[in-house]
């Protein structure tokens, strides 16, 4: 069975519009590539199934019956795209009432990271060297005194900071 080569241009097509969406920073557009996503899911699956009579034994000669896979596949989908609609339509829907935009922002803590990974990343860092930077020569790593603050489960919340 060869598939016609409309259909593949057009989940190709659907496929990388969606995915091109999904990179964006809001939440509209990252909908809108979810469902361009499902759309080329669901024609993908079609683009799989033969043609031919309704799969019932006795009204269609073995030979001629459609494979129901894949429209038991598509329906499965199209669930699971409308489930994904919705949730992203309830985030969406919340950051506009919360911030009045429904843009996705940077988390702090993860760009705090990205600052510290930054700055270790050069020639003579610690990373590199064969000391940790402890002054004792041996690769350990830094340790300090003992407190009960430290090894509590809450970390920097525990400090009051």
């Amino acid at each position: 069975m060869n598939p016609n080569l409309t259909y593949v241009l057009v989940v190709g097509v659907l496929f990388a519009a969606g995915v091109t969406l999904l990179l964006e920073r809001s939440l509209t557009r990252v909908l809108m590539g979810v469902i361009l996503l499902g759309n080329g899911a669901n024609l993908l699956l079609l683009t799989g199934g033969r043609a031919g009579g309704p799969p019932i034994v006795g009204t269609t000669a073995e030979g001629d019956m459609s494979d129901p896979l894949p429209q038991a596949m598509v329906l499965t989908a199209i669930v699971i795209t409308l489930g994904m609609t919705a949730f992203l339509l309830a985030l969406a829907y919340r950051s506009w009432h919360l911030n009045g935009h429904d843009e996705v922002q940077d988390d702090v803590e993860d760009r705090r990271i990205m600052e510290l990974a930054d700055r270790d990343e050069g020639p003579g860092t610690a990373d590199n060297d064969n000391d940790s930077g402890d002054g004792d020569g041996d690769g350990g790593p830094v340790t300090g005194p003992a407190d009960d603050r430290a090894a509590s489960p809450a970390g920097d919340a525990g400090r009051g900071r």
